[in-house]
């Protein structure tokens, strides 16, 4: 059985990762989760005496951390969820959007390398570093524009999706620099079981049984994609054994494509 190192496991879309490759039996699970407001321990009760799954308290920034773990476990992939992920937050206070997002994902990336590194023939060839973003990082959809693909230029709107923008660009500086078997996914808004009450489709739920207010970002005119979580969790299992390394838009169930 595999072992996959993944960061941000408790949150939405992590949990449900998790849950799936324990479900299907395909990976012994090392999930590093900090526990900030999003990550909810709860969301993993199901396999919290599973044997296979492993759960460790802390930051992608501590390096120290970081490098126990890749020598203790070896994994044949990192996964990277971790990320601060709301629009609203980031507006309000962006430097927490900068430390996790672009320093955070800066350090996990030295350790990752210099682990991936050590490794030798095929376990060296093997291993993966998937970060997950968002099609944030392309912008705006207006009523007439066409979907965005993986060559669509790059327009972060807000401090949240530039701070997920930079990212992507030092996963993919550092697979065309230093060799790292790295992907990006992009997918757009995920919805579903486990996901946090202040994102769009629970909130507006929530506030509608409790007759409050309907917010809407922005004048109410944008255009989003909407991506079940449980397509994306089987999704992103194709790219950690695809050949060759690239950016993958997350519609590949729906073209077979990526």
């Amino acid at each position: 059985m595999k072992t996959y190192l993944v960061t941000g496991g408790s949150g939405f879309i992590g949990s449900n990762f998790i849950l799936r490759q324990r479900r299907l039996g395909r990976a012994r699970i090392i999930n590093l989760d900090l526990l900030t407001y999003a990550g909810n321990p709860m969301n993993l009760e199901p396999i919290r005496s599973d044997p296979d799954y492993i759960f460790v308290r802390g930051n992608i920034g501590d390096r120290e951390l970081v490098r126990d773990i890749l020598e203790k476990y070896r994994p044949q992939a990192v996964i990277n969820f971790a990320a601060e992920s709301h629009v609203d937050r980031s507006i309000d206070g962006p430097e927490d959007f900068i430390q996790t997002n672009v320093l955070g994902t800066f350090h996990l990336l030295e350790e990752v390398r210099r682990y991936w590194g050590g490794l030798q023939g095929p376990q060296k060839d093997d291993f993966r570093f998937l970060h997950v973003s968002t099609d944030e990082v392309y912008g705006s959809l207006g009523p007439d524009d066409p979907a965005f693909r993986e060559d669509t230029a790059y327009a972060p709107n807000s401090p949240y999706s530039a701070s997920k923008a930079a990212s992507d660009h030092l996963v993919r500086a550092y697979h065309h620099t230093y060799g790292l078997p790295a992907l990006t996914t992009n997918c757009s808004n995920n919805y579903g079981p486990r996901q946090f009450p202040e994102k769009l489709i629970p909130l507006m739920i929530l506030n509608a049984t409790k007759g409050k207010k309907l917010p809407i970002y922005g004048d109410g005119l944008n255009i989003r994609d909407w991506l079940y979580v449980e397509d994306h969790c089987e999704a992103l299992a194709r790219p950690l054994v695809k050949n060759g390394y690239g950016q993958y838009l997350m519609r590949i169930l729906e073209t077979g494509q990526g």
